[in-house]
């Protein structure tokens, strides 16, 4: 970290660039690769729908019986009205598209609260008002209309822009700078540090930074919140909490890095490359990545980040496969948008990323990507213990993913409401030991807890594919012990050998997916769009049946999962084999 006499320095010595360019947002209308976001954009900009109302029983449900979604549904349309009349007016400079912005930014201010009602804890703590409350989208909205009227103060009502920053300064900047109590984001090690201090701390750049010693305090204040964001990993730079949560957290870390580095020039990125190169270990291409943890199947990088840290440390970027579109974001986080719409390196999207095999020690995660016959297959398995950040009771689970599809699969993250980040968060399927695949030995399925650990035995990249060997018992209220060994061939190959030091304990082998199993004796089916799985098993040993459970998903569709059960007893080992057989199918070209 930097000292305060450093900080104060590099204010004083700097010659001050501007955080983003307002000049090159209207150089990027004629793009092509961002003519779909742009066409996004301006389609919402130019709706003149009244915005969704946030009533007061909206606001209660969350209270009353632990409903988000009707609430923040609502909400994040607002944001999406916001950041879109803020990009329409900064590219086209049409007098009514800043009419249109002068608008929303007086009914975003309007607001009775800028923090969730999930997240009003956060102002409780405190003994605040909620509109007082600094979580994420507290902080998100601050630096939205900071730097909207940071870009466009001179062709804003001055009315209008006097009341943004009156409002950021109240609402957000004042609980935060002027207390020396921390916020309870600044101790978490996940997303929320990172994501609070940085879009906070880009609000104050832009409102404050006339005033050395103040800026100086902001400053050193949002430097020791990403010092505990960045203690949240280790040196091999995997993130606990899956790719979406990276995007979100490390996102916002560099954009404030950036926005750190062209105020004072002092510069916090060098030193995260590791983290950096997260994106490309976990993708499969084709827009779909390793779903561990609270993450999704279809997390998305941002390609203006995606370029921005290829550019500024070299990093692989994974597939991109296209600029995101105005959609791809519920949240509309400005952020995304307005780095996507200058940062975008067109040279990066449409390149087919490579066959590679990677393991993240620290986080025991392995990750296999190959292409047979032109279909990109991949295996991926991981260990780590059950108390990480979005955790899942999933040590010693795996994935199969074939031509755009997991056959076996890792179901990411449930619908978030009440019970879900509380006590009763293991009675959703999604985080639960009973919707990954791992066994439930002696009627035991795995706990939570930081002392539920998987021990690596092994790990062997063996040129044609990865030996991953893992001790589970602790995750396990059993007794004696339980050990996982997978060899995966790239080829499409994976051998599962469970071991018991206990035998004849009751045993289900369970298997998770999306796919429906087709049931034989001794061979299990999951047929796909581009390839199948099949499972061979000893049937003398165990009796195969399914369940089908309808649920919803993270953002409240509708879902069905397929289970597999093999039930029999625990013996010395048992051997199982899943073999993928792809059928043909067209990859992008090579780069």
């Amino acid at each position: 970290m930097y000292t305060l006499t450093q900080i104060r320095a590099a204010i004083d010595e700097a010659a001050p660039t501007p955080i983003l360019d307002e000049a090159a947002f209207r150089a990027v209308a004629e793009r092509p690769e961002l003519a779909e976001l742009l066409a996004g954009v301006r389609a919402e900009a130019a709706d003149t729908a009244p915005l969704p109302e946030l009533t007061h029983e909206l606001y209660g449900r969350y209270v009353r019986d632990g409903d988000r979604m009707a609430y923040e549904r609502r909400y994040f349309a607002r944001r999406g009205r916001l950041a879109a009349r803020a990009a329409a007016a900064l590219v086209d400079r049409r007098p009514e598209d800043l009419a249109r912005l002068d608008e929303v930014l007086w009914q975003i201010c309007d607001e009775y609260s800028w923090c969730l009602p999930a997240h009003k804890y956060h102002a409780d703590l405190f003994g605040r008002t909620p509109d007082l409350g600094v979580d994420l989208f507290a902080a998100e909205t601050a630096h939205t209309l900071a730097e909207t009227v940071g870009l466009l103060r001179g062709e804003l009502d001055p009315e209008t822009v006097a009341r943004v920053e009156n409002e950021v300064r109240r609402r957000v900047l004042a609980p935060w700078l002027d207390d020396i109590r921390p916020q309870h984001w600044e101790t978490m090690t996940n997303n929320w540090s990172a994501v609070c201090a940085g879009a906070a701390g880009m609000a104050a750049l832009w409102l404050d930074e006339g005033e050395p010693r103040r800026l100086t305090g902001i400053i050193d204040r949002a430097q020791r919140a990403m010092a505990v964001f960045r203690s949240g990993f280790e040196a091999d730079g995997g993130c606990p909490e899956g790719l979406s949560y990276w995007v979100y957290g490390y996102g916002y870390f560099v954009y404030f890095a950036d926005a750190l580095r062209a105020r004072t020039g002092l510069d916090m990125l060098p030193e995260t490359a590791a983290i950096a190169a997260f994106p490309a270990v976990v993708d499969f291409g084709e827009g779909r990545c390793v779903s561990f943890s609270d993450g999704g199947e279809d997390a998305w990088v941002p390609t203006g980040l995606a370029s921005h840290l290829n550019a500024r440390l070299g990093t692989t970027v994974p597939e991109l496969t296209g600029v995101p579109d105005f959609a791809a974001d519920h949240c509309h986080r400005w952020a995304h948008l307005s780095r996507n719409l200058l940062w975008t390196d067109p040279e990066l999207i449409g390149r087919r990323g490579p066959d590679r095999r990677d393991y993240l020690p620290d986080l025991a995660w392995v990750v296999d990507r190959s292409t047979v016959d032109g279909v990109r297959i991949g295996f991926a398995a991981k260990g780590g213990h059950n108390a990480e950040p979005h955790n899942h009771n999933d040590l010693g689970h795996f994935l199969l993913y074939c031509g755009g599809e997991q056959l076996l699969a890792d179901l990411g993250a449930g619908l978030y409401d009440k019970s879900y980040f509380s006590p009763q968060r293991y009675d959703s399927i999604y985080p639960s030991a009973e919707g990954h695949s791992v066994p439930v030995i002696d009627g035991a399925v795995q706990q939570p807890g930081r002392d539920r650990e998987a021990v690596v035995l092994a790990h062997r990249d063996t040129g044609e594919g990865v030996h991953f060997a893992l001790d589970l018992s602790a995750a396990y209220d059993i007794e004696g012990s339980f050990t996982r060994v997978l060899d995966w061939w790239s080829t499409g190959e994976l051998s599962i050998r469970d071991r018991f030091t206990t035998a004849g304990l009751p045993l289900v082998e369970r298997f998770v997916s999306r796919v429906e199993p087709a049931l034989g004796d001794g061979i299990i089916v999951w047929r796909g769009e581009h390839g199948q799985a099949t499972l061979t098993y000893a049937a003398e040993h165990f009796t195969a049946t399914a369940d089908r459970i309808e649920t919803v998903d993270h953002h409240e569709n509708p879902d069905v999962v397929h289970r597999l059960h093999l039930t029999g007893t625990t013996a010395a080992e048992h051997s199982l084999t899943i073999t993928l057989e792809v059928f043909d199918g067209e990859i992008l070209e090579e780069s």
